[in-house]
């Protein structure tokens, strides 16, 4: 990493001096543009619009208009300004950290001691700890005075940029001005979906999906050229989903609750893969289910999941036997699939 400003905390009579890191980093895949008849990269020019003259970096200036009037502000104009010149993070309050906004939270940064002794920044970091509670910080980066937010993460002091309030806007939205009415079942059968979901946030479980299949995509075309077939490449149904109809907002907390207590997806597969039938936990996708609610014939998937020739979903007992799913009873492995036809005219009867 490479330090991007330095300076120093002001704690009290305390200087702590210090290197300032981005601790975030994006991880996209870089794409620019062409222009798609010849594949002409696509660039922007400073052109300046009384002379036509494509300009420098190094001669721009800044401007402000105000009622038709142009103030032009040079670049030493505005490095005279005093909190540019400033490289100090002052202390100004330490507050409890339940107390602060999430939504106001901007761009993280990693602070590394830079002096010959950490004693100061160990006692700054040791204070925090001890206090439990975070720093309230002003500082001048980049042409602007930030507020910011002093916290540990690890042996490490990480300084929080934040929004100024008037930054962040209020929320008036017309549609949760009126008088909306929850049933005791809506909220008792939503509560049991939040408990059913309850897990502790670990961020490596998750994938970034559409990074993952961009780069599937460039390496297939890469390989394959214009004779790519992007069906083939992620599938006929990957883009196909999400156009059945709209069920209550009951039947959705019912089938939602019902898959979660039945494994979902993952179970469902599973049963279809060793031969057995999975009996009326829930559905097996989104595209199903919506088919199912209208009484539309589901589409039939590769590999003909029986989990598709269920009736109608049963509440489950959330007990499972052998290789099966179970519904209040137990289902056995010899006893034979009911053809899907049969069954998806028997749900849409």
């Amino acid at each position: 990493m490479r330090a991007i400003w330095k300076g120093a905390i002001a704690f009290g009579l305390v200087n702590v001096p210090v290197k300032v890191y981005s601790a975030t980093e994006d991880h996209d895949i870089s794409l620019h543009q062409v222009h798609n008849a010849d594949g002409g990269r696509i660039r922007y020019q400073r052109r300046c619009e009384l002379c036509s003259k494509i300009i420098d970096y190094s001669d721009i200036d800044k401007a402000f208009e105000d009622d038709g009037r142009t103030v032009v502000l040079s670049k030493d104009e505005l490095k005279s300004i005093p909190a540019e010149n400033s490289h100090e993070i002052e202390v100004v309050q330490f507050v409890p950290s339940e107390q602060l906004e999430p939504m106001m939270f901007e761009k993280s940064y990693y602070l590394e001691p830079d002096s010959k002794s950490p004693k100061a920044y160990v006692l700054l970091r040791r204070a925090l700890e001890d206090t439990d509670r975070v720093a309230i910080v002003q500082f001048a980066l980049r042409e602007k005075t930030r507020l910011g937010a002093l916290r540990i993460k690890g042996d490490v002091l990480v300084l929080q940029s934040l929004l100024w309030p008037d930054e962040v806007r209020e929320a008036s939205f017309p549609a949760l001005d009126t008088s909306i009415r929850i049933s005791a079942q809506e909220r008792e059968m939503s509560a049991a979906l939040v408990e059913s979901m309850a897990a502790d946030f670990e961020p490596g479980h998750f994938t970034d999906d559409y990074q993952v299949q961009l780069r599937k995509l460039i390496e297939a075309k890469l390989e394959k050229g214009d004779s790519l077939d992007t069906d083939e490449t992620f599938g006929a149904e990957a883009g196909e989903g999400g156009n059945g109809e709209v069920i209550d907002l009951m039947e959705a907390l019912k089938r939602s609750l019902e898959r979660k207590r039945g494994g979902g997806k993952a179970a469902a597969s599973a049963d279809a893969g060793s031969g057995g039938t999975a009996s009326g936990d829930g559905d097996d996708d989104d595209t199903e289910a919506s088919a199912n609610s209208s009484g539309a014939k589901a589409p039939a998937k590769a590999g003909a999941k029986t989990a598709s020739t269920r009736t109608a979903p049963a509440k489950s007992s959330g007990t499972k036997s052998s290789g099966t799913k179970s519904s209040g009873t137990k289902a056995t492995a010899a006893k034979p699939a009911a053809k899907p036809a049969t069954a998806r005219a028997r749900k849409g009867a």
